[in-house]
Parts: C-alpha cells; structure tokens; sequence
C-alpha cells in the first residue's frame, strides 16, 4: 500500500451526477487551507493509516464511502474540476463560506481537495500519475463517462495492478437500465421502499428527507473496498466494486422478496404500524409531541397492560394472545392511542421506561440537541470552522474503543491541496503547476 504524502490520507441531492458533470475545482495554494481546529491531525494509529483514496465522485453516493475511510486514517484526495467543482459545494444550506453549503462542510469533511480537468488531455496524465501513487478510486458518475474520459479499468489497471476502484451508480454498471442517471430518490422508489411509505390507499411518501439511497450505497461501498483491499494486499489484484443505488437499497428490505416469491404476497403501505405487530407505531400526547411504541412479543403487551392499569387485557380472554391482538388491531390501538394521549410526555415515557415497555421519543433536531444520550455518547461534533464559525456535524461511527477516528477537517476549500499534491507527491515543479493553472487543466 502506498504511503500517504501529508497528514490524514480523501444527491444530499443523490448520487450519480449526469455524465455531462466532470470531476471537478478552483484554484486555491494548500497555503490557503483553514487553520488548525482542534481536531486530531494524528494518523499513525488508525486502521486505515497509509492508505490513500481518491475520490473523484460527486455530491453524496460514493464519496460518503471516502469520508468514512477518512474518519480512520486513509488520506482522501478529492478530485475536482478547476472552476466550480463538486456541485455538493453548492447543494442546501448556504453558509458563511462562499464556497460550501452546510451539507459540503459535513460530508465533504476529512478530504483534501486537488483540482484537475478530466476533460483535457494533460488533465488525464496527471491524474494516472495520481493513480498509479494511490490504493483505491472511487467514482459515480453514469457508467461510461470514465471510459470517455480515456479512464476505463483497462487504462486505470494498467497504471495500478492492485488499484481497488468502486463505481456507485443509479443501476449498477451492467443491465438494461444501466444509462439512466439515477439519485436517491428514485433508488427508493424502483427498490420498493417508497411503495410501503405512507398511510394505506395514500399518495406514497418520501421515505424521509434525507437520500438514504446514496448513504447506504456508500456503506456498502465502504465494505467492498475494505474485502478489496485485503484480496489486494495477500495478491497484488486490484479489482471492481459495483454497486447500483437502488441494490444498497433493495438489500434492506427484510422479507418482501420471500413472501412474494412463496404466497404472492404483496405489503402495501401501513402508516406508522406494521402488519405483524400490535401496538407497534407512533402515538401522540396531551402535550401535542409523540412517541413510538414497539410491542412484538406477548410478554410485551404484558408490561403496556401493566403500564395502563389494565392487566386484564394482557389476559387470555382480551389480548394477550398475539393472534387475537392483530384480529382486534384497530380496538388495541384505540386503547394505547387513548392512553397516551391523556398524558404528557414526559409522564408517558417514564410509566413506559418504568415498566420495561420499549418506548422511544419521535425527535426534532431541536430536541436531539437537548438530548443528554445524543450528548453523552458524543453524536454532535462542534467544529470551529475558519470564516464559518462553530459547525455542528454527525460524530465518528462507529465507535472503536482502541482506535477512534477522528475529524481532521470539515469540506475543503476547492483545489486547497492541489500545490501540495503535485509538487511533493507526484514530483512536478513550479513553474509546471503555474502552467497548468494558466491553462486551467488544475
């Protein structure tokens, strides 16, 4: 494995951008890069130390994979085209840097951004230089565009034999779909979670309003190099990781596929409960906030009757039988619905959390910040970003007890490390850099 050169190794729209997008950057000297934040910079003892990506994707599926590898150790060099680079710079949340959302600051965090036009020759060569010094690539754009660009896996192994490289796309790299671009939320709905979001005979919902999609396709993608990785290691192989959006996921969709393929059974949409349980969903409070209850099992229901002062409807001649509770499901539910809903709370969770009756709140990012486990378990990274201010951002997961990762740097101003890249790691002088820059091929 090649050493890094520096310190840590790089559609909130979705995914794939259109193949008409190259990777992209400006032009900024690593000498601009924001200050020390009190942040470890310390990678000598993180699992992937000495492991260096390249991460030449845009907005979230795929290079979410290069952020977590950078979380622990790997060296994430951001490739990006010379003018505006990443589009996810400029997707959400505008913050007080002219050159990156919200959304770009956390996800793009723990990368270095080099900035080279893939569309131009000279732009190609240093980036097989690049290549040839680094252990995976990793990329999104619909499958093709590489092969355009004269960067195919024949052209790319070539320059690297034990090169690992994952290609994130809507529909994966083969079948008949497989040109279509494609982003989370259509990944959700071709994969038939959106089919099962909502209440019953109702327009289907976005299944929440994140792109779940491109975050699953990055984890997935984050196994398969860490399998590659190690066949790379023991054989000098690199090799391909595919994986379409919608696989990542269609792989989260319990048992659908089997209950189909046995009976014909089709799920639809169910709310907020679900077909084999009883109380199981979300259920307000006097207090207008809500909560959800989870009840699977018999000795479940047991603790809820308890809770309400009600034994006897965990009694063989009410509900305690699960058989007869989903029979009687709109009558149990009119019950606890009831029951909570005369009480605040805060009084509902602690009869609930007192009688061992799993219970959890329906958070708001409001009280998520209020949230003394979210505190406790460190959830929340404070950043103090230069020109920005204190950013609040997901924390490290998962949580390794000897080595933790770490968060080195929120997104990178464009083309920050593109000096620093090419003079000290692939050798080129400075007065070819300025060329490059005057012909904007960095």
């Amino acid at each position: 494995m090649k050493k890094g050169a520096g310190s840590a190794k790089s559609e909130s729209a979705t995914a794939v951008d259109e193949s008409s997008v190259s990777a992209s950057g400006t032009n900024t000297d690593a000498s601009q890069a924001g200050p020390d934040q009190d942040r470890s910079p310390d990678t000598e003892n993180l699992p992937m130390s000495g492991i260096r990506v390249i991460d030449v994707g845009t907005f979230l599926a795929g290079p979410y994979a290069a952020s977590m590898l950078g979380e622990f150790g790997a060296e994430i060099l951001k490739v990006e085209h010379p003018i505006n680079g990443d589009p996810m710079r400029r997707f959400g949340t505008a913050s007080k840097r002219h050159d990156a959302t919200l959304a770009w600051l956390s996800e793009g965090r723990n990368k270095k951004s080099v900035t080279m036009d893939l569309r131009q020759r000279e732009g190609v060569e240093l980036f097989l230089k690049l290549v040839a010094k680094s252990d995976v690539l990793i990329e999104n754009f619909r499958p093709g565009t590489m092969e355009e660009w004269g960067l195919g896996w024949d052209v790319l192994s070539k320059a690297n034999p034990a090169l690992v490289m994952l290609r994130v796309s809507g529909y994966g790299q083969t079948g008949p779909y497989r040109s279509r671009s494609g982003f989370a939320h259509i990944a959700h709905g071709f994969a038939g979670l959106s089919y099962l979001a909502g209440f019953p005979g109702e327009t289907p919902v976005v299944p929440g309003t994140t792109p779940l999609g491109d975050y699953l396709s990055s984890l997935y993608g984050a196994i398969g190099i860490l399998l590659a990785l190690r066949h790379s290691e023991a054989t000098g192989e690199g090799q391909i990781i595919d994986i379409g959006i919608y696989e990542a996921v269609f792989r989260q969709m319990d048992e659908i596929a089997a209950a189909y393929g046995m009976f014909g059974k089709v799920r639809q949409r169910e709310g907020a409960g679900s077909f084999v349980a009883v109380p199981h969903g979300h259920f307000r409070t006097i207090d207008d906030k809500w909560v959800a209850i989870a009840c699977t099992t018999d000795k479940m229901f047991e603790r809820i009757a308890e809770a309400m002062g009600r034994p006897e409807l965990a009694s063989a001649e009410y509900y305690g039988n699960q058989r007869k509770r989903l029979a009687a499901r709109d009558e149990v539910n009119r019950i606890v619905i009831e029951w909570v809903g005369s009480l605040t709370r805060d009084e509902i969770m602690k009869l609930c959390i007192d009688g061992e009756v799993p219970i959890g709140k329906l958070n708001s990012i409001a009280d998520i910040f209020e949230d003394e486990h979210f505190l406790a378990r460190g959830n929340l990274a404070h950043i103090k970003e230069d020109g920005v201010g204190d950013v609040v951002i997901p924390g490290v997961v998962p949580t390794l007890s000897e080595t933790p990762g770490r968060i080195s740097n929120l997104g990178p101003p464009l083309g920050n490390a593109t000096y620093e890249v090419l003079r000290e790691l692939l050798g080129i002088t400075g007065p070819e850099i300025q060329r490059l820059r005057q012909r904007k091929i960095i």
